[in-house]
């Protein structure tokens, strides 16, 4: 196969293999076609007000201060004196849009959620603002819209402040609250002299959403144990406070108004969030007003946390739901009908109202999540083969019939207890019957990558044998046998397209399906060189391959543990620093082995640092940039002899200079709250835009061209950097460029070549084929350098694994107006930087050890494909949202830098050997 082809293949198979995750475990539960269901009695209350204070952990609101006072006294006094509380407990992704669809709709997005983010409305749904008569809404731009677009007629308004106005290096974002809090005073003053308006407010089911955007702002810009954030949460307090004083004057107290004050996720102590952690998932929920229960005073309850002490709050009921629990409370309060997707259950410790109320309204929740299950269940018999369903056995239509029939008669007969306790059981079993016609297709779909991945991490390691080692003699291929075995898997594939046709299946499930089918064939065809590697193996000593094949698995299980403890990899850079001493080389290069030891040592203190973000250090920052100019003074001296490449290492270093200065003035005027300097934003543009093209202008002489990689590389850096993992890319580049000399030793000792002198060596040159040798041993272990140093790149740096150990505070420099997608294109960059220096260094290894590119690539793609089935296997759906959190991450991760690698192989090469030639000024001699 030719390469471009290969490397074209392999990054569609791949892809393919990321983006499964996502069908196999975690598509939309969406449903549509159900009737809606409203409770048949008058609700409680006419009007609902609701407060979600993005970002609000539960322990910030809830714990009291050093001195004993409440953070927010008001809301403090109603869950003590006016109304009930507890902890709503969200989901991954803990991200504003899922959070918010959580609350208003009722279900929980798939994690794919993520990746459409903040968008409008990707998928249609129910919500109680569509269900309301009226809906006004107070907020930011990025979540009102949503709702508003899903809703069918034109009755919810939403009124958003500008986007810029969403500013993490402004004065204070608490005015971001201010603005809500002064709109909605405005709006109700406006009513007055309005009619129109005034007779909509005074209408029944009608919803008042203010969103409240500053305490999320906050806790990106300063962290949640910050003042700006406790002052913000005190600011929210007393709007809160003013708000329900003139919503409850504007209708002379007539009792008919019920408040919820909430959030969509909580925050880690560095500002991020999006994972499983439980401060990202615990959230406050405070409820008082209309036909809502008064605190219930209890002497002990029990709960797997010590909060409850923690907060004071040991005597008072603490009732906890699930966020999409909020839904159909809300929905039962003012009598809308629950949200047609709603999964949720609705809370019935927190109504203060008749028995028959609350068994009405459970009813009406059970019929409705049941109506879900019907038509779930009959989208799932329509495109399956009659003699292949298998019903959800304990909900079979005679089933449903008799749950039914029963509520209903235990409600005639006035045993609301008995009916409640029968609706949730038929709750809880059409939730189960829901996940399990959801995840119906799983265990085939999941064989079927799984056969795809064996049998391409198989079809890898025979290309890699048949073309690039000595191990089998070519075997000419029998066009008879080869011509009946396309046409035997054509045919295989044939049955299994017709299979999924008749099963009117989506698209997707026939790239998952027929995936194994050309893969299995290309493998089915090398089985000659199979029988010849079987004959060789069998030759080689037994102890020796069995002991090559232990460290292999060793190594991949060293960097599958990584991945959950970062400090595996301090244990294996500390193993690599003994490996001159293993191998002897140490005794044919005693300084380069001392340099490649202390190297290996300070990289390996960084893996053990804490995650980055959580404390930044500016000063380590500008003592980086600094370093990195004394060492660039110091190759200045020997390296450059032309005029123009000496101008080009100038500006080099200038742009070093200019990045130190940049992240030092932008920290020091973020400090003071002044915002970004609009010329220190240019500054940091210019620098990232002009490093790579003053890359490819230095010459392709393997120092001169890997230095000036990390000069370029390091300048953007450094503007994304916050603390120590700036010094990070200087260490590992050193060790980089050891790590190059100590291969030619490698190679010298074991006779496989003579050394190419590396101070004259031109990558530009490096390409000359007839001299590429056959593979060895000692290539695989080349190979797993790679990898390991790859990974080290990734968690060196203070990255774990998990979408929220990602520090906002890193882009800065460039911008502090939230905008989720260039922040997210930035901090990638930056991941990707160290990744780039690590493929530059490895490139260079390929090529002064006479190897062709291709060859110990494809080792690589082997050791990290296998990575990779570990954490396909290990992903998860069920446990805590830690688990699913972390188990989602890794496997994206592990995907992702597959993908990259195939990528960072040409980005390497295209670095490496290309060079941009400036036209040359001809001189003009005067006669």
């Amino acid at each position: 196969m030719d390469i471009p082809i290969f490397i074209f293949a392999a990054l569609l198979v791949h892809c393919v293999f990321l983006v499964s995750i996502f069908d196999i475990y975690f598509s939309s539960p969406l449903v549509h076609g159900m009737t809606p269901q409203q409770t048949p009695l008058p609700p409680p209350a006419k009007r609902l007000v609701l407060f979600v204070a993005d970002g609000l952990r539960a322990d910030s609101l809830y714990e009291l201060n050093s001195n004993g006072t409440p953070q927010a006294p008001y809301l403090r006094g109603i869950l003590e004196n006016n109304g009930s509380w507890g902890i709503s407990h969200t989901r991954v992704p803990t991200e504003s849009r899922p959070g918010h669809v959580a609350l208003i709709a009722g279900f929980y997005e798939d994690v794919s959620a993520v990746a459409k983010g903040w968008k409008e409305n990707p998928v249609e749904f129910d919500s109680v603002f569509n269900e309301s008569k009226y809906t006004w809404s107070w907020g930011s731009p990025d979540i009102l819209p949503m709702f508003a677009k899903g809703a069918t007629g034109d009755h919810v308004y939403t009124f958003c402040y500008a986007a810029e106005s969403e500013d993490f290096g402004a004065q204070d974002a608490a005015k971001l609250d201010i603005w809500v809090f002064d709109h909605v005073k405005s709006f109700f003053n406006s009513s007055r002299s309005n009619q129109t308006l005034f007779s909509a407010l005074n209408e029944e089911k009608v919803v008042l959403f203010l969103h409240l955007l500053g305490i999320d702002t906050n806790g990106h810009a300063h962290r949640p144990n910050s003042r700006e954030y406790k002052e913000n949460i005190k600011k929210v307090d007393e709007g809160v406070k003013e708000i329900a004083s003139i919503i409850d004057h504007f209708y002379g107290n007539d009792g008919k108004t019920a408040f919820i004050l909430t959030s969509d996720h909580g925050m880690t102590d560095w500002g991020s969030h999006g994972a499983g952690h439980p401060s990202e998932t615990l959230t406050p929920l405070i409820v008082w007003g209309a036909g809502i229960n008064y605190p219930q005073k209890v002497t002990s309850q029990f709960f797997g946390d010590n909060f409850l002490k923690e907060w004071k709050l040991e005597n008072l009921k603490r009732l906890d739901v699930n966020q999409a629990d909020i839904a159909p409370l809300m929905a039962s309060l003012i009598g809308v009908p629950f949200p047609l997707n709603s999964v949720g259950t609705l809370p019935l410790e927190y109504l203060n109202n008749s028995a028959h109320f609350k068994a009405e309204s459970m009813f009406t929740n059970a019929v409705q999540i049941l109506e879900q299950f019907k038509v779930k269940m009959s989208q799932k018999k329509e495109n399956t083969l009659s003699f292949l369903f298998t019903p959800f056995k304990p909900l079979s239509e005679s089933e449903q019939i008799n749950f039914l029939k029963k509520i209903r008669l235990y409600i005639q007969q006035q045993k609301y207890n008995e009916a409640v306790s029968l609706c949730k059981t038929l709750i809880n079993l059409a939730l189960e019957g829901l996940s399990y016609y959801h995840t119906y297709d799983r265990l085939f779909l999941g064989l079927s990558i799984a056969m795809s991945f064996v049998g391409w991490t198989t079809y890898v390691i025979l290309v890699i044998i048949k073309t690039h080692t000595n191990l089998t003699k070519t075997v000419p291929t029998n066009n008879k046998k080869s011509t009946v075995l396309f046409y035997g898997f054509a045919f295989a594939g044939m049955i299994i397209a017709f299979f999924l046709l008749i099963q009117t299946c989506p698209w997707t499930y026939y790239v998952y399906c027929l995936l194994p089918v050309p893969v299995w064939y290309a493998v089915v065809r090398e089985i000659p060189v199979i029988q010849d590697l079987a004959t060789n193996v069998l030759s080689l000593r037994i102890g020796q391959s069995i002991g090559f094949l232990l460290v292999c698995i060793l190594g991949i299980e060293i960097l599958v543990f990584s991945f959950f403890y970062r400090s595996a990899l301090t244990v294996g850079l500390l193993v690599f620093a003994g490996w001159p001493v293993i191998t002897q080389l140490w005794v044919q290069a005693k300084t380069r082995a001392l340099i490649w030891t202390l190297l290996c040592v300070l990289l390996a203190i960084f893996p053990l640092m804490p995650v980055v973000g959580r404390e930044p250090n500016i000063p380590l920052v500008i003592a980086a940039g600094l370093l990195t100019l004394l060492i660039s003074c110091f190759s200045l001296a020997n390296k450059y002899r032309n005029n123009e490449d000496l101008k080009v290492y100038i500006y080099q270093m200038l742009s070093i200079a200019l990045s130190t200065y940049v992240v030092s003035s932008t920290h020091d005027s973020l400090k003071k709250k002044l915002g970004l300097p609009v010329l220190n934003q240019i500054i940091s543009w210019m620098i990232l835009v002009s490093s790579p093209v003053l890359l490819l202008l230095s010459p392709t002489f393997l120092f001169q061209r890997l230095f000036s990689i990390l000069l370029s590389l390091m300048s953007t850096y450094l503007l994304l950097s916050t603390g120590y993992e700036a010094l990070f890319p200087l260490v590992l580049f050193g060790l980089m460029f050891v790590w190059i000399n100590m291969e030619q030793e490698a190679l010298q000792r074991y006779g496989l070549s003579l050394k190419p002198k590396l101070a004259v060596f031109d990558f530009a040159y490096a390409v000359d084929i007839t001299q590429f040798r056959e593979l060895h041993l000692d290539d695989v272990r080349r190979s797993f350098f790679f990898v390991f140093f790859i990974v080290t790149a990734f968690f060196g740096t203070g990255n774990i694994a998990s979408i929220n150990s990602f520090d906002p505070a890193s882009v800065y420099c460039f911008l502090t107006v939230f905008s989720p997608f260039m922040m997210g294109g930035l901090l990638v960059l930056k991941v990707v930087i160290p990744f780039v220096l690590v493929s530059c260094a490895f490139e260079a290894v390929q090529v002064t050890t006479q190897l062709s590119s291709k060859s110990l690539f494809l080792i690589v793609l082997v050791i990290s494909d296998i990575m990779a089935l570990h954490f396909f296997f290990l992903v998860k759906d069920y446990g805590s949202w830690l688990d699913i959190g972390t188990s989602i991450s890794h496997y994206v991760l592990v995907m992702s830098l597959t993908i990259f690698m195939m990528l960072m192989n040409g980005l390497a090469q295209l670095l490496t050997t290309q060079r941009l030639e400036l036209p040359r000024r001809t001189k003009h001699h005067s006669t």
